[in-house]
C-alpha cells in the first residue's frame, strides 16, 4: 500500500533565494474554509459499489467545512448507523446500504440532503 500525505516542506511557500538582504518574506494569509450552518450545507446521499469488491458503501458528499468539522460527522453517522466507514477526500463512507437511515438523520441535524440514485 502506499499511503501519500501531503507535506508542507517548509513556510517559504517554494521561495529558495532572494537576492535582496533586506528581504522579509510573509507568508499569505491561509485561508481556512468555515463551515457552513447546518441549513446551508447542501449533502448528497448515494450507494456506491465501484472498486470495493462488490461491497455496498454509502458515501455522503458536498459538506463545506473542515476535515475535523466533516470528521466528527462522520463519526456521529457511523455511530448511528453501528457500522464502520472512513473520512477521506471530502467524503464520508459508511459501510453498507443506510441511504435512508442516512438521510433521516441529517434532515434531524437540519442539514439539506438530497439522495442521488436508485
Amino acid at each position: 500500500m502506499n499511503h501519500k500525505k501531503s507535506k508542507k516542506f517548509n513556510s517559504f511557500d517554494g521561495i529558495v533565494f532572494s537576492t535582496n538582504p533586506d528581504h522579509v518574506y510573509e507568508a499569505p494569509d491561509e485561508d481556512k474554509e468555515e463551515k457552513l450552518e447546518n441549513k446551508h450545507q447542501d449533502l448528497r446521499v448515494q450507494l456506491d459499489k465501484k472498486q470495493r469488491g462488490g461491497k455496498a458503501v454509502t458515501l455522503i458528499t458536498g459538506f463545506v467545512g473542515d476535515f475535523d468539522d466533516l470528521t466528527a460527522l462522520g463519526k456521529m453517522l457511523k455511530t448511528k448507523c453501528g457500522v464502520g466507514g472512513t473520512v477521506k477526500d471530502g467524503e464520508i463512507l459508511v459501510q453498507g446500504d443506510f441511504r435512508q437511515k442516512i438521510i433521516d438523520i441529517l434532515l434531524k441535524e437540519g442539514y439539506k440532503v438530497k439522495k442521488i440514485g436508485g
